[in-house]
């Protein structure tokens, strides 16, 4: 007597969509935008752990916290809102994922908002001759990101156009809140256990942090020479 078994068919597989993209085999440009839609990557997983790591900036902490509250936002929108992404997902193997707004668009131009405030306030690394510099590639990446998701076939241009508004719009407001309401508790944060335990600090008050760094790094320097001999 034979006993007939039923296969249950394998559940369907879903992408980590981080790094999950997909061009057109052949295609140059959609090759380089491919690239170019993970700055978002890079920037959180080499910029921000990085700098965490190396300077234990309040500013850039709350920088890093802000776009995670902006992609919390995003995940939110997208998930009540439940507009579908471009009939090109199928293709791409996405269209099990919303697709307003554009998530990419919404990190990109929330960073660039929140990086220009921050420079133009005098926040930061960067000099007054390169600013400009640093403004021409920050606004580069963020308009390239947001075409690179339109022209990949991952979002409609309404959903990229969504997510900058969005972004930009938080990362201005996250800036206002940051260095209007949460920077008069830095001190107390620099000096908390935490604070002390990880050399937390905050140097937003000392116009060239660069110059102040290099400065007491060769006094430094020399005070242990002078002790040595």
């Amino acid at each position: 007597m034979h006993h007939s078994h039923t296969t249950m068919p394998p559940p369907p597989l879903k992408a980590v969509t981080l790094v999950h993209v997909r061009y057109r085999r052949g295609d140059q440009l959609g090759h380089f935008l491919a690239w170019v839609s993970l700055v978002p990557v890079f920037i959180s997983l080499g910029g921000f752990v990085s700098h965490f790591i190396f300077r234990r900036e309040l500013q850039g902490m709350f920088f890093a916290l802000g776009l995670i509250i902006s992609q919390f936002v995003n995940e939110f929108i997208k998930t009540s809102v439940q507009q579908a992404r471009p009939e090109t997902c199928a293709l791409l193997e996405m269209c099990d994922s919303h697709g307003w707004p554009s998530s990419h668009s919404q990190y990109m131009f929330f960073f660039s908002v929140y990086f220009s405030l921050m420079t133009y306030k005098g926040y930061g690394l960067f000099r007054t001759t390169s600013k400009w510099a640093v403004h021409f590639w920050l606004w580069s990446m963020a308009f390239l990101t947001m075409y690179s998701r339109v022209y990949l076939g991952y979002h409609t241009v309404a959903q990229v156009f969504a997510g900058a508004i969005l972004g930009a719009f938080l990362g201005a407001v996250w800036f206002w809140f940051v260095n209007s309401v949460l920077i008069v508790y830095f001190p107390a944060i620099e000096e908390s256990a935490f604070g002390r335990m990880f050399y937390v600090k905050d140097t937003s008050h000392i116009p060239n942090v660069l110059k102040f760094e290099y400065d007491n790094a060769r006094a430094a320097r020399k005070n242990i020479a002078a002790k040595n001999n």
